[in-house]
């Protein structure tokens, strides 16, 4: 038998398949849209949160095709033409109406409310100032012309506070600046509102006592200010905001635990 020749030399080639073959770079751009929607939706929240109604009405009323926006031509600079869309409590719908012209009367009467507001404010923080002598329990007092009427913030300092720890209960300081304010806004036409504060607590705790705690502590502000001698009626709404609004930086400040009483336009 013949001898054999050797054996053939079989060369086999794998063919290689890229991960991305298959799907390829899709599965990327509906990635980057989920990521983009939920940072947009994060962005909505944060809104939602830290503006208040007026503005956000203000803020829907803008992206509204159905209002005008600039309701005169010419006179005024900017797309809201000289004024603004909280020039009037109704807004025009149909291209009528208008910041009044005539006599002016309607912003005369906005520049005399806000020179009210701005007395009632520097006769607050003088009253303040002359009952206390200008000890700590002023400056526990701060007041603030916002878009509403005029704030005024009674809230914790280091070695003074306006409610016991904790607690609603009002401290001797506390109950000693709402005299003070009764006394000063029982001679006022004005009405009010009533939110208590708090700073964010641990978070370690595992029941959340801020929303109670803030309702509980407007709700002595009301009462103590009712026996000051402010009538019943003058006090339109109370509520709480626990730690969702602070009004110093950082968010755990001791002055966020605070009052604040709003004067109404």
């Amino acid at each position: 038998m013949a001898a054999e020749g050797p054996a053939p030399v079989i060369i086999k080639r794998k063919k290689v398949i890229s991960g991305d073959g298959h799907h390829g770079g899709a599965w990327k751009v509906a990635y980057a849209d989920f990521v983009t929607a939920m940072m947009a939706f994060f962005m909505l929240m944060w809104l939602l949160n830290a503006t208040t109604e007026k503005q956000r009405k203000g803020i829907a009323d803008y992206f509204n095709p159905t209002i005008p926006v600039n309701r005169i031509s010419g006179g005024g600079e900017g797309m809201f033409g000289g004024t603004n869309i909280f020039s009037e409590e109704v807004l025009a719908r149909s291209g009528t109406g208008g910041v009044e012209d005539g006599d002016g009367s309607i912003q005369a009467g906005k520049k005399q409310a806000r020179q009210e507001l701005k007395d009632l404010s520097s006769a607050v923080k003088a009253a303040a100032m002359q009952k206390s002598g200008g000890g700590p329990r002023a400056e526990q007092l701060s007041t603030k012309l916002v878009e509403d009427g005029l704030a005024i913030d009674l809230f914790d300092i280091d070695d003074a506070q306006i409610f016991q720890k904790d607690t609603a209960d009002l401290s001797h300081e506390g109950a000693q600046l709402l005299s003070i304010v009764a006394e000063v806004l029982s001679k006022q036409p004005h009405v009010l509102t009533i939110t208590g504060h708090t700073p964010p607590q641990p978070v370690v705790v595992r029941k959340n006592r801020l929303w109670a705690l803030s309702v509980n502590r407007a709700l002595a502000g009301r009462r103590y200010l009712q026996r000051a001698g402010l009538p019943a009626e003058r006090i339109v709404q109370v509520g709480g905001q626990a730690d969702r609004v602070p009004f110093f930086m950082p968010p755990a400040s001791i002055g966020n635990n605070r009052l604040r009483i709003l004067v109404r336009r």
